[in-house]
């Protein structure tokens, strides 16, 4: 989204003195743009200036300067444009004070991050961000960026900046920050921890027992869609407003944020913003709505993704369109992930299916199934593998998970059901592309794929193989529609 087309037209500027910084962000993409960063705003706003003012957000790119450049001329702020079903609204962003970029200077990062008054450093990094292996949680140590992190004392992975970081403010006698993770990962804050203490350990022994102490890493559950911006959304924003945002982001007017309250406690009432009085659920335990969550929406979501590419949907809305996907992950909810579930306090299941629905064919939100599709080794175990495991444990059989795996094999493979090529985003996608052509036939590709000890534990694999293979020959042999209409 490059000015040119716009350079006439005036930037955005911001209404407001930036906030203090009390926060450092990793990963400043658009979904926590959409989503934490408003909501901090909201609880600063409704905080007032007694606990409010020193909440501002320094943001990181790890890799790109792309965020930086696009946010720096108009003052770090930025629309959100909600898209609803009944039409569109814009908010002016204006939580963020700085973004820095990691490759350019690590060091500054570091230095922020150590800086005693970031009390809170939030993550929204993807998974593969964490550099662990799906299947055991724990930290990849022959990751490359790990490998360098072990070495080097300016890291380059989100992990290595946080133990690096950390040991910082342990050398300098400040209290650690907490650990935020925004990405959906099962047991979110808990792996985190796990990871940093692995890094932690290898690095100093004595600073992985400080962090295990005094450290605090609560688990999270974050729910907002929000598809990719395109240069025709800027556009069109630029018309309506005569003014152009490099940096817009889009999102669906639902939002949840379930958060364990359980901050560094040195801080005291400081140790966070006055997150509840933004809407944030502040719990106790957060495992049965990141569960619900991760497998009701991410799971679905990731189903619908791989069966709608592969039958030529572009995006969730126009695939929950067709009445036969929508059946399909009606039956997906009621039959094979609803009862792998235990309900959060106060939550029914089934509501909670039915306005999930509402929300996938809300026709503003234009979410790829492409996508969404992304970084599905990544995904994969903790959207859809872990109901799979609870269902088969417990003599359930899973026939629309079993599919949408097999649909995942056939993507990942990079050629689609008609034979042309796919444009496979995904870590592992060299090794997992060889495995399909190296392969003999339907059954010896999914028993290669299955055999991908980071996705797949080996007792799933064998209980899944039979199913699998049905599945992947049918799409194969059938199509997708017809292979979707014989579950029924």
């Amino acid at each position: 989204m490059e000015a040119g087309l716009h350079a006439d037209l005036p930037r955005l500027s911001r209404t407001n003195p930036a906030p203090k910084a009390g926060i450092v962000h990793l990963g400043l993409g658009a979904f926590f743009r959409a989503f934490g960063a408003i909501y901090i705003e909201d609880a600063i706003k409704a905080s007032g200036n007694t606990r409010g003012d020193d909440w501002g957000i320094i943001g990181v790119s790890l890799q790109s300067p792309r965020m930086h450049d696009q946010l720096a001329p108009q003052d770090f702020v930025y629309t959100a444009q909600e898209l609803g079903p009944e039409g569109e609204s814009l908010r002016q962003v204006e939580i963020i004070r700085d973004v820095l970029v990691a490759r350019e200077n690590p060091e500054a990062v570091l230095a922020a991050m150590a800086d005693p008054a970031i009390r809170i450093v939030t993550l929204t990094v993807t998974e593969k961000g964490y550099c662990h292996d799906p299947a055991t949680g724990r930290l990849n140590t022959d990751h490359p960026d790990i490998v360098h992190d072990l070495k080097t004392a300016l890291p380059v992975s989100a992990p290595g900046y946080l133990v690096r970081a950390l040991a910082r403010r342990r050398a300098a006698g400040q209290p650690p920050f907490t650990v935020l993770t925004c990405d959906n990962l099962p047991d979110n804050g808990r792996l985190v921890r796990r990871i940093v203490l692995d890094l932690a350990e290898r690095l100093d022994p004595e600073l992985a027992a400080w962090i295990e102490a005094e450290g605090r890493f609560p688990a999270t559950m974050v729910d907002r869609i929000v598809p990719a911006t395109k240069p025709e959304d800027v556009d069109a924003l630029a018309r309506k407003t005569g003014c152009y945002d490099a940096a817009l982001v889009l999102h669906e007017p639902f939002r949840q944020w379930v958060v364990e309250d359980d901050f560094v406690p040195a801080y005291g009432a400081d140790a966070r913003p006055d997150l509840g009085a933004a809407g944030v659920e502040l719990v106790d335990s957060v495992t049965a709505f990141e569960h619900m969550k991760l497998r009701m929406l991410n799971g679905t979501h990731s189903a619908l993704a791989y069966l709608g590419y592969l039958a030529g949907h572009e995006t969730v809305a126009e695939t929950v369109a067709d009445p036969l996907f929508a059946r399909f992950v009606k039956d997906l909810w009621l039959r094979e992930i609803i009862p792998s579930l235990e309900a959060p306090p106060g939550t029914d299941l089934e509501d909670y299916a039915d306005a999930l629905f509402a929300r996938y064919v809300n026709p503003g939100i234009r979410h790829r199934t492409w996508q969404i599709a992304m970084d599905g080794s990544q995904k994969l175990p903790q959207r859809i593998l872990g109901t799979v495991h609870d269902n088969l444990t417990n003599g359930r059989n899973c026939p629309g998970l079993c599919l949408a795996i097999a649909a995942w094999m056939i993507y990942v493979g990079g050629t689609d059901l008609e034979g042309k090529p796919i444009d496979v985003r995904d870590p592992l996608s060299e090794r997992l592309q060889s495995l399909v052509r190296e392969a003999d036939g339907d059954a010896g590709e999914v028993a290669a794929l299955l055999g991908v000890t980071e996705i797949f534990g080996p007792k799933l694999a064998a209980a899944l193989e039979p199913s699998v293979t049905s599945a992947y020959a049918a799409l194969k042999a059938d199509g997708v529609r017809n292979t979707i209409g014989a579950l029924s």
